[in-house]
């Protein structure tokens, strides 16, 4: 449920890059955020802990569009990847608007891209937030890598729901802005027809 700020004239979105560990959840956030103007976002969070080396999350807002009459702020949030953070990642999905699904396209990661798509499915849940309605895209990424799956394989197993499939290279953007646009024009499509 987006947050609106009245006195702002700002409608608040928050769009969750959900995925395994060292899937490039991270990656996209990094180039997003540094491949957009200054005056478009806001300061970039990470919080890290000793025992983990990736980021829990990033939060980055995003102006894009106007509803109404309000401007649209798109908070960006990654999740840890590890299940050892289950904790974080259910607290992280509180109230998103919607959610990339960062699958990692690696054969060997296959079963990981299982059991965290089954965990996002369980959180949602446990959230009031309905798998089959939230805007979701499912972005392949690593597909530069020499042991990848095929698009129409890692396709049959990750998509669910019919949702945008998206191939990409996180680390040189490739597919990281046509992802976010994806999944922003959906959820200010949810916001059109509340509205």
């Amino acid at each position: 449920m987006p947050f609106i700020n009245f006195p702002a004239r700002e409608i608040n979105c928050k769009l969750v890059y959900y995925g395994p560990g060292l899937g490039g959840k991270t990656a996209n956030l990094q180039w997003i955020y540094d491949h957009t103007g200054q005056n478009l976002k806001g300061k970039m969070v990470s919080l890290a802990t000793e025992t983990d080396r990736t980021l829990f999350f990033d939060f980055l807002p995003l102006d894009l569009g106007t509803v109404r009459g309000f401007k649209t702020r798109f908070h960006l949030y990654t999740v840890p990847g590890q299940v050892f953070y289950e904790a974080s990642r259910k607290l992280i999905l509180k109230g998103a608007d919607g959610v990339v699904f960062v699958a990692d396209s690696q054969e060997e990661r296959l079963d990981a891209n299982f059991e965290t798509l089954d965990n996002l499915q369980e959180h949602l849940r446990e959230h009031n937030l309905n798998f089959a309605t939230i805007p979701y895209v499912l972005q392949l990424n690593k597909r530069d890598l020499p042991n990848v799956l095929s698009l129409e394989d890692l396709t049959k197993h990750l998509q669910k729901k019919g949702e945008p499939v998206i191939e990409s290279v996180a680390i040189n953007g490739q597919g990281v802005f046509e992802t976010l646009k994806d999944l922003a024009k959906m959820v200010l499509g949810e916001l059109k027809k509340g509205s």
